[in-house]
């Protein structure tokens, strides 16, 4: 039974960013013979979801389980890791398991709630705050992540371990292999940065008030919108050159897989890398600094305004907007920290070649089970914001009504005015 080249691909592929690539949270291995130069190691460098994947096929060819078991350990062997043991996937087999049946609830969930969200963002009483410009983008990335990332994800890893299930052979084949890595890419690109510009403009509306109207307009939300969208697609327009279809024999049977060139595999760690940060770590940064900033201030001016007796409509809006996105902003933290630990961790250790090249089958297991479940929270990160809107946003959940009342009455309008007064409607910025 031949298995496919180990040294035929990216080394990291990035933070969970090529579809067929690794994860970035480095559960690969170096060979041990080149651990001296990084760029030997890179060029050498495996990784255990490829192992994974062959399980994934495996199952899909109603091969034994013994077979299964032999062939994976053979995989894990070629590319660096000599396990110590007699084979068991059970570990393996509980986290894709909980992958495989958890993550199409994760896409039908995120999927009707970015929705939701958009249609409540776009309504007549809110489509013209910049908060909601932001935040309906957001939504609009969202859905574009779980369909072009976490959907074709799912096709390609999750539903083989279906009993019957059909190939998605499609996701392999040149064009729609580039074209929905690409999407991935910027989708999840815009996601982050969103975010970040959010948390801007709320911290220039919180802390330089008098600068609020010049810079948090709706108009200059749509503006730094359109922005990311150019930089995301121009910046990221690297990857589908870089990615193509590579086959490889397994079984008796071509196998295709939309992965890395590995012709250009030191340029793809090192470009995926960089992606890697800019969707984690500098993202982590600046929210963590402007948040504790606006936090700081909001303390301030909560004692000085009960102190005055100051509490106006207009000051519970802005507070009540300024929570929801130091909610999102948080939880979008919490959800990416531990797909980045991960991806921090063996980061280092491809850099510095210190990747072993004797792995247990325990280690080995749990590698691979700690890429399955994280990658389920990092997903995550694509539908919770809706609850998070529906939790810590009054007026979020009042236009929520509003919207299924519509549906079942024809007098909208009049029942828009008499339960949202005029004078609570917010002004062009949230804060």
């Amino acid at each position: 039974m031949n298995v496919s080249n180990p040294h035929s691909r990216n080394p990291m592929g990035g933070y969970m960013f090529g579809r067929n690539n690794i994860d970035a949270t480095g559960l690969s291995s170096i060979s041990s013979n080149n651990s001296n130069s990084f760029s030997n190691s890179i060029n050498s460098h495996t990784n255990t979801e490829d192992c994974l994947y062959t399980e994934a096929v495996l199952r899909l060819l109603n091969v034994s389980a013994e077979v299964r078991r032999n062939q994976t350990a053979r995989c894990t062997k070629n590319g660096g890791f000599i396990l110590e043991g007699h084979p068991s996937d059970h570990m393996v087999s509980l986290s894709l398991t909980f992958y495989s049946y958890v993550t199409p609830v994760v896409l039908a969930v995120g999927l009707v709630g970015n929705l939701l969200s958009l249609i409540v963002f776009l309504s007549r009483n809110m489509r013209k705050l910049s908060a909601s410009t932001y935040l309906a983008a957001l939504s609009v990335s969202d859905i574009c992540a779980l369909v072009f990332f976490v959907l074709t994800d799912w096709l390609r890893r999750g539903l083989p371990h279906y009993p019957g299930s059909p190939q998605s052979s499609f996701l392999e084949d040149e064009g729609p292999c580039q074209i929905l890595t690409y999407l991935g890419y910027v989708s999840r690109f815009i996601s982050a940065w969103i975010i970040v510009t959010f948390t801007m403009e709320r911290y220039i509306g919180v802390c330089h008030p008098l600068r609020r109207k010049d810079i948090c307009g709706s108009k200059s939300a749509q503006k730094v919108i359109v922005s990311l969208l150019v930089i995301g697609f121009i910046i990221l327009a690297y990857k589908p050159m870089l990615t193509s279809r590579q086959e490889h024999k397994l079984m008796n049977r071509t196998v295709a897989r939309c992965t890395p060139d590995p012709s250009h595999a030191f340029l793809s760690y090192v470009l995926d890398s960089s992606f890697a940060l800019s969707i984690t770590l500098v993202p982590f940064l600046i929210i963590s600094i402007l948040n504790s900033l606006i936090i700081r201030r909001l303390q301030r001016r909560k004692v000085r305004n009960l102190a005055r007796c100051i509490v106006t409509e207009e000051s519970i809006i802005r507070m009540e907007f300024t929570v929801i996105l130091l909610v999102v902003s948080f939880v979008f933290i919490a959800l990416n920290l531990p797909y980045f630990v991960l991806w921090s961790k063996r980061f280092l250790q491809v850099f510095y070649g210190q990747a072993a090249s004797n792995v247990k089958l325990e280690s080995f297991e749990q590698s691979q089970a700690e890429l399955l479940f994280t990658r389920v929270i990092f997903y995550l990160n694509y539908c919770v914001n809706f609850f998070l809107y529906s939790v810590t946003g009054a007026y979020f959940r009042k236009e929520l009504k509003m919207l299924f009342w519509y549906r079942r009455h024809s007098s909208y309008n009049t029942c828009s005015r008499q339960s949202i007064p005029s004078n609570t409607h917010t002004p062009q910025s949230f804060v």
